[in-house]
């Protein structure tokens, strides 16, 4: 009889839960029993788990083999259990030496004749091993390099039971390290005029603010949508990791070269569920919100997305964070992403030119009726993209002119995010786009002049509080690219 521990862990959202494999070999009727708030791919570990051992040149005994995974109140998914349950198993019966599992963590999914295939969610697995004081994870070879991005804890990578046996007993093993940088070969260079329209980008990038972008169809909206990924700042280390971190809970890092190196960009189409756009499910998994985290979520042809969809962007959008709530727990997922939105004029997209606009006032003001007010409050800045003349597309001009590239509008959006990163520097501020009111009457210092041009604009438009904050937060920016300490006002009219 004998009893063994093996320590191993889930993913719950974006959290990490360890979960302890018992495994308990005695006399009695023989069987393999498993308990402790199991899924159904869970229970199904035993088999693979018995055949794999057996498959792996190792005998399991005529005895009663329980197992129980802990703490039982945790709801335990996927087959990611697999291998701490095997190891557990054959520590009991003493096919590897107890020692070499102390403060050891374990997962990887079994086939039947005894491979280790990769598994979801080891980015994150490894730094809460890390975090628990643990000296070494065993996880699978397709793994490895996803879990060396982690410094200061030893990554064993393992392709089959039976040479993680071996090792385990003693025998050598090899090591191999691999990363890559990922390039996009898209530049502003490639978008010929709108010279407004990339303006307004680089200060949107400048200070994290929302854009949108309202033309005519072929006027370049998503172009310049698609490259405002090229001019944000460069990841830090930490920023790839968290980044990361989510894109491996979902399965979808590369195994080869998983370290995510580009802010992200995720282009969301209109017929998008709030589900898929939030994160969900019964243990909720980040949706599309997380997945721009640090990056662009960019909603092209906005006028056609459902309300409700829209709607639920709007507390992220402030908290910088999503929160949901389902009957299994409470999960909170990261959400500081840049939105980034394009819409037409109306229904055919020609408005105002009535000599091609076909579209009524009604189904005008119906169409654009869809975006409700609070959620284009939440939008920092508004441009028309204006159609594109054949003088800017003119190849000889455009060769004498040229066009900025990314990476020189980059310098300078690199340039305004020191100055903020130095400005709040020991406060949980990173960019102006999430100045509160507060914030605002500290860092955004106003002239007399200054003051009473945005008391004219607030009574004679008819601003609200959170407009007059959005065009604090915007003029803030504009005066860090210009390497301005206070903020001034260049013309006004009215």
């Amino acid at each position: 009889m004998a009893f063994s521990s093996i320590a191993s862990a889930c993913v719950q959202g974006l959290h990490i839960e360890v979960i302890h494999a018992e495994s308990d070999v005695s006399n009695g009727l023989p069987m393999f029993h498993m308990v402790g708030y199991l899924s159904s791919e869970v229970k199904e570990a035993s088999e693979r788990v018995r055949t794999a051992i057996r498959n792996s040149g190792m005998k399991l005994p005529a005895k009663k083999i329980i197992v129980n995974l802990a703490p039982a109140t945790v709801r335990k998914k996927g087959a990611s259990f697999d291998l701490p349950i095997a190891l557990a198993v054959l520590a009991a019966m003493g096919y590897i030496p107890e020692e070499a599992m102390e403060r050891v963590i374990v997962t990887g999914e079994l086939s039947l004749e005894g491979k280790i295939r990769g598994v979801p969610g080891v980015l994150p697995m490894v730094i809460e091993a890390k975090e628990q004081g643990c000296k070494s994870f065993i996880l699978p070879g397709e793994n490895e390099t996803e879990g060396r991005l982690v410094k200061g804890i030893e990554i064993l990578p393992a392709d089959n039971l039976e040479e993680l046996c071996a090792y385990l007993n003693g025998a050598a093993r090899s090591e191999n390290e691999k990363n890559k940088q990922h390039r996009t070969r898209e530049d502003f260079a490639d978008i010929c005029g709108q010279k407004a329209v990339k303006r307004a980008a680089e200060i949107a990038v400048a200070g994290g603010h929302n854009l949108l972008m309202a033309g005519s169809p072929g006027s370049g909206k998503t172009m310049i949508a698609k490259r405002i990924a090229t001019i944000l700042p460069e990841l830090s280390w930490e920023e790839s990791l968290e980044i990361t971190k989510i894109y491996s809970v979902l399965g979808l890092v590369d195994q080869e070269y998983p370290l995510i190196t580009q802010r992200p960009f995720r282009n969301v189409h209109h017929t998008i569920t709030r589900t898929a756009l939030t994160g969900g499910g019964r243990i909720p998994m980040p949706g599309e919100i997380s997945m721009a985290h640090g990056g662009v979520l960019f909603l092209d042809e906005l006028a056609e997305f459902p309300r409700n969809v829209l709607e639920v962007l709007r507390q992220p959008l402030e908290e910088h964070q999503i929160h949901i709530a389902r009957n299994y727990g409470n999960f909170t997922f990261p959400a500081e992403f840049m939105l980034v939105a394009a819409m037409n004029p109306c229904p055919c997209g020609n408005y105002p030119d009535v000599q091609k606009c076909s579209c009524t006032p009604g189904q005008i003001q119906k169409y654009l009726g869809k975006i409700s007010q609070p959620f284009l409050d939440r939008m920092d800045i508004c441009i028309e993209t204006p159609k594109v003349v054949y003088r800017d597309l003119d190849g000889e001009r455009k060769d004498l002119e040229g066009e900025e590239t990314s990476e020189t509008i980059r310098r300078r959006v690199t340039d305004a995010r020191n100055i903020q990163r130095e400005r709040y520097k020991g406060t949980d501020i990173r960019t102006n786009a999430v100045l509160g009111p507060q914030e605002i009457g500290h860092y955004v210092e106003l002239g007399e002049r200054e003051r009473k041009m945005m008391e004219l604009a607030f009574e004679r438009i008819g601003l609200t509080a959170r407009t007059y904050h959005k065009i604090l937060r915007v003029a803030r920016t504009i005066a860090d690219l210009d390497y301005s300490e206070k903020v001034k006002a260049i013309f006004f009219f009215f």
